[in-house]
């Protein structure tokens, strides 16, 4: 009895300062209500913080098995887990995309409009290509020109210079057979001279 009569005095007392705070007006209940609402988050976070450190806790105790037993029974865990993990994973990534397609692709107007985007875009990197192969076939016609105009210059230069100095050597060699020839008939003439 003595149990019930506390229980009961507990329960009458908390109805004693609501309806107290009920009569004492309007300021007094939005206080007590964001008190409430205070301590309720408080206490969520709090239960949260424990519950994920409670998590992690058990998530360390199983990170460091301490017998061969729990070793052996996380590497089966694991090995199970994981690969349904990542089969988990690809499907979630699968639903979303078929469901991304499904309503991007939902209704005809929105099909041809997704089509006539893909068909603007094709063109657009069509016309890009053709762009960038004409600068480039005209750059490199650009440079070839360029080179050839160079070793044209170059070989005109050398067969001038080389045509320079034949005529040079053609006039050395010809005051030379003339000065040669002047002496020998002069030779000649010396030794008709000297004979006669």
């Amino acid at each position: 009895m003595a149990t019930t009569s506390n229980s009961g005095a507990a329960k009458p007392a908390a109805k004693r300062t609501t309806t107290r705070k009920s009569t004492t007006g309007s300021a007094r209940k939005s206080t007590s209500a964001t008190t409430r609402k205070s301590t309720a988050r408080t206490t969520r976070r709090s239960t949260a913080g424990t519950t994920r450190r409670t998590a992690s806790a058990s998530t360390s105790t199983q990170a460091t098995p301490r017998t061969p037993v729990e070793q052996a029974q996380q590497i089966a865990e694991r090995a199970v887990l994981v690969p349904v993990g990542a089969s988990l994973l690809a499907r979630d990534n699968l639903v979303t995309t078929v469901k991304g397609l499904t309503t991007k692709y939902s209704t005809r107007a929105s099909l041809e409009r997704e089509i006539k985007r893909y068909e603007r875009r094709g063109a657009a990197a069509r016309n890009r290509f053709e762009r960038q192969v004409r600068r480039t076939r005209a750059k490199f016609e650009r440079e070839l020109r360029q080179r050839r105009t160079a070793v044209e210059k170059t070989v005109k230069q050398n067969r001038r210079q080389f045509e320079r100095q034949v005529k040079s050597v053609r006039k050395d060699l010809e005051k030379q057979s003339g000065v040669v020839t002047s002496r020998v008939d002069k030779l000649v003439s010396d030794a008709q001279g000297l004979i006669s």
